[in-house]
Order: C-alpha cells, then structure tokens, then sequence
C-alpha cells in the first residue's frame, strides 16, 4: 500500500476517533463542563484539520489522474515562438 493510502485512511481513523470523543461528551453532557467543553471544541478542530487534508488529497490524486490541461492559448504560443527564436539564434 503506498503511502497516500496510509495516510488516507490514518486521517479516516482519526476524523472517527474525534467525532466519537465528541459524541460521547454530547451523550454524557460533559459539554457544560470547562473541561468537556475544551476536549469538544479540540476534537472538532482536530477532525476539521485532518478534512480539510483529506479534501486536499482527493483532489490533488484526482488532479494526477487527469493528467497536465494541454500548453494552449496565447502564453504557450508565445512560449513556444520564444524558445524557437533562441534556437534559430545559436544556429547562427
């Protein structure tokens, strides 16, 4: 397994673990507490950062899978009259 999947599914784990932490300090109304309120708000924002990975990993294996967007337009045109120029002038 490479290591994107591990890490996808480490980042799966933990989004679990920290909803459930969260779920059970809602059922067992720890939330009221000052203590319960931080390990709430922490858990939240430990599964919100490791979200917010996991949409950058999925979008950046699909950017993969598409492939390059095609040089087109008039900054690859250009690009490509530029490079050929130089070539014409070290043939000289």
């Amino acid at each position: 397994m490479s290591d994107r999947g591990i890490l996808f599914l480490f980042s799966i784990v933990v989004i679990l673990v920290s909803l459930a932490v969260t779920g059970w300090q809602v059922a067992t109304g720890n939330v009221g507490s000052f203590d319960g309120l931080f390990l709430t708000l922490t858990c939240l924002l430990v599964a919100l950062a490791f979200g917010l990975y996991l949409v950058f990993l999925i979008r950046r294996t699909l950017e993969e899978v598409k492939g390059p967007p095609p040089a087109t337009g008039k900054a690859g045109g250009a690009a490509q009259q530029k490079s050929s120029l130089v070539g014409a002038a070290k043939n000289e």
